[in-house]
């Protein structure tokens, strides 16, 4: 079992960027996947990023490619996600989950445990 705490969220103008933070309890952290998912007031939870067990493949959604990097650094048991060039559509509470899955994957029910969610809101 794995549990996650996210930090990094905040209030920034439209341009700006942040950097989100997944910290994981556990020894076992490269042998999970992670995600990043976001849900904003009223919507349905959307996929932003993953990334596979090792960091070496990353997945993003078109909202965000170009625009978010994911990462990780499993020495340190934490997942990273760096949002630049923010936009008001970004505003959301933004979660992180891990998945014993290989590879990864884009879907919230793929994912076994999460954070409680870090608050990100983009002003324009």
């Amino acid at each position: 079992q794995v549990q996650l705490v996210e930090s990094g969220g905040g209030s920034v103008q439209a341009g700006g960027s942040l950097r989100l933070s997944c910290a994981a309890s556990g020894r076992t952290f490269g042998s999970y996947a992670m995600g990043w998912f976001r849900q904003a007031p009223g919507e349905e939870r959307e996929f932003v990023a993953a990334i596979s067990r090792s960091g070496g493949s990353t997945y993003y959604a078109d909202s965000v490619k170009g625009r978010f990097t994911i990462s990780r650094d499993n020495a340190q048991n934490t997942a990273f996600l760096q949002m630049n060039s923010l936009k008001p559509e970004d505003t959301a509470l933004y979660y992180c989950a891990a998945t014993p899955l290989r590879g990864y994957s884009d879907s919230a029910g793929a994912y076994n445990y999460w954070g409680p969610g870090t608050q990100v809101a983009v002003s324009s």
